[in-house]
């Protein structure tokens, strides 16, 4: 995806901003331009490279119709995020990270269906049979609850991916989605830890246009995503609904052939065959094209890298991921990249199958219940 955003809009937008250099961390050195008054300057060229592939990451998963969590709880990215995010129909958590928001998703999901019951409460009249003090309570307990979890409550499965504003505050959401092999987007400033991060945008965190300019870039992608798996869905609904005109349409030109054919000497119908075959001959020539990968993403805790080495190494379609062994998986991810051997793929042959097979509810209701793809 070519990149909309240019070097001189990010300096404008003071993204090339550090810390200290007193507060620094190491790692992050890769991505330092220089120091200047005591202050880190971050490259920004590497910043615009590392957005562009952030944003082709999560334009994939988008498509793929998985959930992208934004997290942001910091005063100066919380209505940025908030306002962004909320145009773009995906999850985000800027008030407080729920403990266990990732790893106790059942409980969370608990608390998300007692919001819901109060408002079928509020409509079937139950509500008003309660005491003065009870509507109190119960509306106090709603307006906490949208407060914290109004934002997710459309999320009923752990996300395809986690979208992080400032690494150093939302350390527990990071650990969180380590844990569930989540792959992990952040803003990362001068003063945090690069490590963990899947795919890293070196930039200043601190700053409302910073926060914006990086934002808007990566809430276009998500919605290139969306549009893209609207036009696919479309372009398939399509087809179903003219193939009943065009079986129609050759049933009649036959039953016009029937007697012209009769008329025709035996030597043109000898002539035709040849035809025929060279057509059939054509057809199973262009059959290996048409075949395409399968999106491996859509298999709980295989990110889009892992889904990228897995089609690198042959594994490219559902069947092939089902006969392969969880061990050789391990191999392939680990000789891929070493950021990649935490990751655990002893159920995807099972979810493969699965899908290979078209359960995809069962899929669901099975990742639902798994945690991160681990049983």
């Amino acid at each position: 995806m070519a990149s909309n955003v240019e070097v001189k809009d990010l300096l404008e937008a003071g993204v090339h901003f550090g810390h200290l250099t007193r507060k620094w961390n190491p790692n992050m050195s890769p991505y330092i331009y220089m120091e200047r008054n005591g202050i880190h300057v971050i490259n920004l060229y590497k910043t615009v490279a590392k957005l562009d592939e952030a944003n082709e990451a999560l334009k994939k998963i988008a498509a793929s119709g998985r959930k992208i969590l934004f997290v942001a709880t910091k005063k100066q990215a919380k209505d940025i995020v908030a306002d962004k995010v909320s145009k773009i129909n995906m999850p985000y958590i800027t008030e407080r990270w729920p403990g266990g928001m990732l790893t106790n998703f059942v409980t969370i999901r608990k608390a998300v269906k007692k919001m819901a019951a109060i408002d079928r409460m509020k409509k079937d009249g139950t509500f008003n049979t309660l005491s003065k003090k009870e509507r109190l309570q119960v509306d106090r307990l709603r307006a906490k609850l949208e407060k914290n979890l109004g934002s997710i409550a459309d999320m009923t499965r752990l996300p395809g991916a986690i979208f992080i504003v400032d690494t150093m505050r939302e350390h527990i959401a990071v650990k969180e989605a380590q844990k569930l092999n989540i792959p992990i987007f952040a803003i990362v400033d001068t003063n945090s830890d690069p490590r963990p991060i899947d795919y890293v945008i070196p930039a200043n965190d601190d700053a409302g246009k910073s926060i914006e300019v990086i934002m808007g870039q990566v809430t276009e992608a998500v919605a290139q995503g969306l549009a893209e798996r609207k036009n696919d869905k479309e372009e398939k609904e399509t087809p179903a609904k003219e193939a009943p005109a065009k079986e129609e349409a050759p049933a009649k030109a036959e039953k016009a052939a029937e007697p012209v054919q009769e008329e025709k000497p035996a030597v043109e119908a000898k002539k035709e065959e040849p035809k025929v075959e060279k057509v059939a001959k054509e057809e199973t020539k262009e059959e290996p094209k048409a075949a395409k990968a399968d999106d491996l993403t859509k298999i709980e805790g295989a990110g889009p890298k892992a889904a990228e080495a897995l089609v690198n190494s042959g594994i490219d379609t559902y069947a092939k991921l089902a006969k392969a062994d969880p061990e050789k998986i391990k191999e392939i991810l680990t000789e891929a990249s070493s950021r990649m051997a935490h990751l655990d793929p002893t159920s995807w042959p099972k979810q493969a199958q699965m899908a290979a097979d078209g359960k995809w509810d069962e899929l669901k209701e099975w990742q639902d219940n798994a945690k991160g793809g681990v049983e």
